[in-house]
């Protein structure tokens, strides 16, 4: 086989071919080119379309959205506008609301005056006539004046039939009870215990006084004996005698026993000041001044004073019960009460 016929370039086919096949490929060639090319042309016009109905639908949606924008922005305007007028009136709503309310305050507090000013002004008395009665009390030293108050108070309270004075009415009841029931010591009483202590100051018989002789009793001679018992007698006499000339007595205190007689003197005036100061003291209800004038006292009276002594031991004896008499002399106090009164009177 020859090599330059095996290299050379193949002939083409329409020359190859008839005259009427190759035109008729040629035509159905150019039928296809133009099938394409048409194909193409509609394919762009209908892409073309579309893309101008995307664009107009997007102006259109452009110009909506700006349109809604705008009647937005406007209607937030609106809504400001009024939320504003809403705020104000809601305002002057609020403010008028304020004054109906305090209004309807005082209407009430004016109907309460006016509904309780009875029953208040009862309060007001009844803590007026207990605070007075506490002031007798405490002056006279007798829970017979607060006791009568209490008293007094709890009938006023039954017949005015008020429901929101029954605690009060209750707490007097209980008040009047305590009262009853307390122990108090008779002031009256205790002043003339005093005064006599007072009296009895003068006739006490210091410690280191001297005690009285006895009496010496006279030896009767007997006719029997005759003059050999003269001498017995006369011993009898002696004896006597000098039993009187010297007496030995115990002084428990030392200080007692170097008292002179103007310190005597002015020991008795200093008891005599303790008695009458326990005494006013008791008078004006200073009663813890009280019991140390008489625990005072009672220091001096058993230091300084015979304790054999018959005066001396009933001055102790007066003492003693003064002093514990003293200790349940505190008047009951009426708290319960004052506090249900204040609140009473507060309106609670």
């Amino acid at each position: 086989m020859n090599p330059e016929s095996a290299t050379a370039t193949p002939a083409d086919p329409t020359e190859e071919l008839p005259p009427g096949e190759s035109s008729t490929v040629a035509h159905v060639a150019l039928a296809s080119i133009g099938a394409v090319a048409l194909v193409a042309l509609l394919t762009s016009v209908f892409l073309w379309q579309k893309l101008s109905s995307i664009q107009e639908m997007l102006a259109r949606q452009s110009t909506e959205t700006g349109v809604q924008s705008v009647q937005a922005f406007s209607n937030a305007k609106q809504a400001q506008e009024l939320a504003r007028e809403t705020a104000a009136r809601v305002a002057v709503y609020e403010a008028r609301l304020s004054e109906i309310a305090l209004q309807r305050t005082q209407l009430e507090e004016l109907m309460q005056s006016l509904s309780r000013s009875r029953d208040e002004n009862l309060v007001v008395d009844i803590e007026s006539a207990i605070r007075l009665a506490q002031q007798q009390a405490q002056l006279t030293g007798s829970v017979e004046p607060m006791l009568a108050a209490l008293k007094s108070a709890e009938q006023r309270i039954a017949r005015a039939a008020q429901p929101r004075l029954t605690p009060l009415q209750r707490a007097i009841g209980r008040d009047i009870n305590r009262v009853k029931s307390a122990a108090v010591s008779d002031t009256p009483g205790l002043l003339v215990k005093l005064d006599e202590l007072v009296r009895l100051a003068d006739e006490l018989v210091l410690g280191n006084a001297v005690a009285a002789a006895k009496p010496v009793v006279p030896v009767k001679r007997s006719s029997t004996n005759g003059v050999t018992n003269w001498w017995q007698q006369s011993w009898l006499v002696l004896r006597d005698e000098a039993r009187g000339l010297l007496r030995v007595s115990r002084i428990e205190e030392p200080e007692a026993a170097l008292l002179s007689p103007e310190q005597s003197f002015f020991l008795r005036e200093n008891f005599k000041l303790k008695l009458l100061n326990a005494r006013l003291g008791l008078l004006a209800r200073q009663l813890e001044s009280a019991r140390s004038d008489l625990v005072s006292a009672s220091i001096t009276l058993h230091k300084y004073f015979d304790a054999s002594s018959r005066k001396t031991q009933t001055a102790a004896g007066l003492l003693q019960q003064v002093q514990v008499q003293m200790k349940t002399l505190q008047l009951p106090r009426v708290d319960e009460t004052l506090a249900a009164l204040a609140t009473a009177a507060a309106g609670r």
